[in-house]
């Protein structure tokens, strides 16, 4: 477990831009999270349907900003 705890302090020392490559490269690695036969559509179609039952739940792209302002800055 140190090796792992060691390559994260040394990732975490990289330039931003560094760490964005890496991360892509690493999750780029992996296996695709959707297993579903349908590629995610049915999931897509119901949280489609939940907007439109409950509009008030989503955010506009000016609240989306601020929420990732808010993350940034913390």
């Amino acid at each position: 477990m140190a090796a792992i705890t060691e390559v994260e302090k040394l990732a975490l020392d990289l330039p931003e831009h560094q760490r964005a490559v890496l991360a892509a490269h690493l999750l780029g690695s992996l296996p695709s999270v959707l297993h579903d036969e349908d590629k995610g559509i049915a999931e897509a179609l119901r949280r489609d349907a939940e907007l439109d039952a409950n509009p008030s739940a989503a955010l506009s792209l000016e609240q989306l900003d601020q929420q990732i302002d808010g993350r940034r800055r913390s």
